[in-house]
């Protein structure tokens, strides 16, 4: 009788962490389809805005962060 209720006992429990298993399992895939392509940069350099007949350029690194410099190209100081 002991081991009926034992065996009882484990069959649910196995049945019950297959299943948070399941739904975790489908939890993170969904989060990872969700997450797909979402962090791509189409331009890592943009123009944004001239100053003093140079271009400012943001840069977006690979976190999103955004940086800022300027291009002068090659002006030459007369």
């Amino acid at each position: 009788m002991l081991y009926d209720s034992n065996k009882a006992a484990a069959i649910e429990f196995i049945r019950g962490a297959g299943f948070v298993l399941l739904t975790m399992g489908a939890f993170i895939g969904f989060l990872v389809f969700l997450g797909n392509g979402t962090n791509e940069v189409k331009t890592k350099f943009e123009v944004v805005d001239k100053y003093n007949g140079c271009d400012v350029v943001r840069y977006t690194d690979h976190s999103n962060n955004w940086h800022y410099f300027l291009d002068c190209g090659n002006q030459h100081s007369e």
